[in-house]
């Protein structure tokens, strides 16, 4: 598969906006609807795959099953989760070379606790020494085989420590050299204004969230804060659990005789939709030529 690099898409899009996707016909979608990348997040993929909430009791092997499986079905650059690397340095190392196997495009690496992962970043409850975030920033830095893969230094400090401590570690991180920070946490603003101007000329990451008590910024207000990649990581879970709960709540009441339910006047198209991601037409295709090689 010809997968360019993340770098690449930052550089042709800024900021660079990314969906997550917590599945293989999510990242499907994703390319068809145009972006130039996505991302794939522990809370949305894990949620989708195994119905587990992110509180550190998925591991590698279960965030790598979900990569593998999404990467295989989009040729667009991406990042993916890295969480705090799974362990020491050793499983930090292994977690960027499986990563990398897959396509990953970059990584996160987080600061915050396993022992105490909450799934809400500004709810964060812990985060480890400095001394031991950035020994795992270098070796992620170190064991990667392509200079393309970012390293991204994620800090969950804020919700622990608070903001100054937050800005504090970031500035350490990329004084360690890695691509990328990523402030967790932010709930005003000004706070991401603020985070903007004291990591300028840095490439920042930063991530919208529906509806929980925090700013909803344009990409263009975070572009111009300093911004050069954000991230909406609940946008399509969210819209896709109310819908699926309120559908099946409605057939079940069809089911019992307490309410009429009529085929959705948009099945067609949606039925088009799913088609066109599938490449149906290609499999199709695929089947008459075995027919008529009478294979």
């Amino acid at each position: 598969m010809n997968r360019k690099s993340f770098r690449s898409a930052l550089a042709a899009e800024r900021p660079l906006v990314t969906p997550l996707a917590h599945d293989a016909l999510s990242g499907r979608l994703i390319e068809r609807a145009g972006f130039r990348a996505f991302a794939i997040g522990g809370s949305a993929m894990l949620a989708a795959r195994y119905a587990l909430p992110d509180l550190g009791i998925a591991a590698r092997g279960e965030m790598a099953d979900g990569i593998r499986d999404i990467a295989a079905a989009t040729s667009l650059p991406f990042l993916a989760d890295g969480d705090d690397g799974y362990g020491d340095a050793k499983s930090v190392a292994y977690t960027v070379e499986t990563y990398e196997r897959f396509g990953v495009g970059g990584i996160l690496i987080e600061d915050q606790r396993r022992d105490r992962k909450q799934p809400r970043a500004e709810k964060a409850r812990g985060v480890v020494e400095v001394a031991e975030i950035e020994q795992k920033l270098r070796t992620a830095m170190d064991a990667r085989q392509s200079a393309e893969t970012l390293i991204v230094g994620r800090t969950d400090a804020y919700g622990a420590l608070g903001l100054e401590a937050a800005i504090a570690r970031a500035e350490g991180f990329l004084a360690l050299g890695v691509d990328a920070v990523f402030v967790a946490g932010l709930k005003t603003e000004n706070e991401y204004a603020r985070v903007g101007r004291e990591l300028s000329g840095a490439l920042l990451s930063a991530a919208m969230f529906e509806g929980v008590g925090t700013p909803w910024l344009t990409p263009q207000t975070l572009g111009e804060m300093g911004y050069a990649h954000v991230s909406f990581p609940a946008s399509l879970m969210f819209r896709i659990v109310g819908t699926m709960a309120d559908t099946l709540a409605m057939l079940r009441r069809y089911a019992q005789g307490a309410e009429a339910m009529s085929p959705a006047a948009t099945s067609a198209t949606d039925r088009g939709v799913l088609d066109d991601a599938l490449d149906t037409a290609r499999w199709q295709r695929v089947e008459t030529q075995f027919a008529k090689d009478g294979r």
